[in-house]
């Protein structure tokens, strides 16, 4: 890590000074119960207890200090924040421990808003202080891994088995599979569907340009059409379809389930993928062909090893666009019978059980951040020698 901005920061003060302000006048964990009556939420220095409260004011107090000093104190800094994110399971597990009591085996603890809004204001602080270090990827990553590390550790060590959202994963453990695997299926056939499909419609639009305003006019059109609405617009089709056709019914294929879903995943997906398509594929400069043809090259020589790489990038952040776009899409296909991590989601909200709702979220979002990351990895990897 290379530190070159030696002027004091403005956003880091501002981060912690709201962490701390956060921290002081909201409940940093609640206690239930049982699943079904209200919580009762625990301060800081409740939670904690005065040392461990205190030294978590102190920190970000200290970041606020840090801040006005020269650029040495960026890295002191980078690690008192590391420390925070590492620490937050730990304070669960000691909130767990100390305040559930043990004659009472259907209590549960949970975080507050205290708690989510120092994770958000540490992960901001993190991003901030990684771009004034300039630090590179392997050293995001490796920080991500530890802070992770630290998570996975006091789940396995059993340190976190009163959490709420650890014990509705526990008795949800068959069903959270089995959303994962539809979840994937769901989306993994949408955008591979979605592929083909923008393969053959860009090749429409580049061979007959005559075609491309009416086939971006139908894209556009659906995307214009609200997720929910496109869903209950496909049940009466094939509804009438599975019962004309006995067969259909045999393969799946019915008024709700998995076929209108993925129906619509496709049809939200193609503008992105076309569209990046059309334009990486236009965007190849035309003195670079002639240079190709002028090798001697032949037609399908020319896209395979000239034009289609030069376009590969930007073709894959179409396919990266869609993949969020469908992993978003698939948790609210939950609502036709979709299946999917988007079941917990709406089976939370209906028996106002917010555990629950965090057990089909957070893996949604852990997903369309793993797909970002790795499919924006890919497009580096396939910019590189590449003319800016």
């Amino acid at each position: 890590m290379n530190p070159t901005h030696h002027r004091p920061s403005r956003v880091i003060p501002v981060l912690s000074g709201a962490a701390v302000l956060c921290l002081l006048t909201m409940d940093y964990a609640v206690f239930q119960a049982n699943r079904i009556v209200a919580g009762d939420g625990q301060s800081l220095w409740l939670a904690l207890g005065y040392p461990w409260a205190g030294a978590l004011v102190i920190s970000l107090l200290g970041l606020m200090v840090l801040s006005r000093l020269p650029s040495l104190s960026l890295r002191w800094s980078y690690a008192i924040v590391m420390v925070l994110l590492m620490q937050m399971p730990l304070s669960l597990s000691w909130f767990g421990h100390f305040i559930i009591p043990t004659d009472q085996p259907f209590a549960r603890s949970a975080p507050a808003a205290g708690f989510w809004l120092l994770l958000f204001f540490a992960l901001l602080l993190a991003l901030e202080l990684q771009h004034r270090l300039q630090a590179g990827r392997l050293s995001t990553w490796s920080m991500g891994l530890l802070v992770m590390s630290a998570w996975w550790l006091c789940v396995q060590l059993g340190w976190l088995d009163s959490l709420a959202l650890v014990r509705e994963y526990r008795s949800q453990s068959g069903p959270f599979a089995q959303a994962l695997h539809t979840h994937l299926l769901l989306v993994i056939g949408a955008v591979g569907a979605s592929a083909l499909l923008s393969a053959l419609l860009t090749a429409v639009v580049l061979n007959y340009t005559r075609t491309q305003n009416a086939i971006f006019a139908v894209l556009n059109f659906f995307q214009t059409i609200p997720s929910l609405a496109l869903f209950g617009l496909l049940i009466a089709p094939l509804s009438a379809l599975s019962a004309q056709f006995p067969w259909l019914q045999a393969l799946g294929i019915r008024g709700i389930g998995w076929a209108p879903a993925m129906i619509a995943l496709i049809a939200y997906s193609l503008l992105p993928m076309v569209r990046n398509t059309t334009v990486a594929l236009q965007e190849v400069s035309a003195s670079v062909l002639e240079s190709a043809r002028g090798m001697g090259m032949s037609r399908a020589q020319i896209f395979l090893q000239v034009r289609l790489p030069l376009a590969l990038p930007v073709i894959i952040e179409g396919l990266r666009i869609t993949t969020i776009q469908a992993i978003g899409l698939t948790a609210v296909a939950a609502l036709i019978g979709a299946g999917g991590f988007g079941t917990f989601i709406f089976q939370g909200l209906g028996q106002a059980a917010m555990d629950l709702v965090l057990l089909g979220a957070l893996p949604t979002i852990a997903l369309a951040m793993l797909a970002d990351v790795l499919l924006t990895t890919l497009a580096r990897f396939t910019s590189k020698g590449q003319p800016t």
